[in-house]
């Protein structure tokens, strides 16, 4: 049986493209070391989003001024921020009532290099993050180096990252949805976090996507016996 599911699952990936949320891992290193999709990146003026039915890139809408997200935007494949994400951010917060947001864990990639568009992988090495709050649902987003970037590579932990470019992220998280004049501010984020706490955060979604879809390990020996039951 394992030889056969084996020969399935390398039959599927000669035959079809991967879901970049479903198909792909984290990555064999993570959390230290993840796989990140990237969505969008900072010359974008159109804010782009997985589709999560067909796997493909859709427009979610315009930016809405004139700030654009400062590093490369996208999510950790196998990923879900689910009931242990929203613990941790309760804990941390105090706040009570709050829930995952239902969506792959956002990671922002610093690097020195540009790039056209999204809609690939690359290797990132994640240093921290921001503790999100939208309305009511944690949204963490991760911060992270690109593997072997030459201004950013080195960096280990957010405390050595610019300042400057953290404040900038903050800044346009806090800023992307809100239009002038507009109150109370939905959106809040209660702390920047480092390298350990990150950890923590990736793994945490990690488990509450196997808790939401189920070990992707076993989807080849479920869709064998599917197509063999019927």
């Amino acid at each position: 049986m394992a030889n056969q599911d084996s020969a399935l699952h390398d039959l599927f990936k000669l035959l079809f493209q991967a879901h970049p949320w479903h198909g792909v891992t984290p990555g064999e290193n993570a959390p230290g070391e993840v796989s990140a999709y990237i969505e969008i990146v900072p010359t974008d003026p159109v804010k782009y989003e997985l589709d999560k039915a067909s796997g493909h890139l859709r427009v979610d809408r315009p930016q809405r001024f004139s700030s654009m997200c400062p590093t490369l935007y996208g999510f950790i494949p196998q990923t879900f921020c689910g009931t242990e994400v929203a613990a941790l951010c309760a804990q941390r917060t105090g706040q009570i009532d709050i829930q995952g947001d239902g969506d792959p864990m956002d990671i922002c990639v610093l690097t020195e290099k540009a790039f056209a568009h999204g809609n690939f992988f690359l290797r990132a090495k994640p240093i921290g993050g921001l503790r999100m709050i939208d309305g009511q649902q944690a949204d963490d987003k991760i911060l992270a180096v690109l593997v072997s970037d030459v201004a950013y590579g080195h960096i280990e932990d957010i405390g050595d990252c610019p300042t400057g470019l953290v404040d900038r992220l903050k800044h346009y998280f806090l800023s992307y949805k809100q239009l002038p004049g507009a109150a109370p501010r939905r959106v809040e984020i209660s702390d920047v976090y480092g390298r350990g706490e990150a950890f923590d955060v990736i793994e945490r979604s990690m488990r509450d996507y196997r808790e939401k879809f189920g070990e992707p390990e076993q989807r080849v020996s479920e869709l064998r016996r599917l197509v063999a039951d019927g």
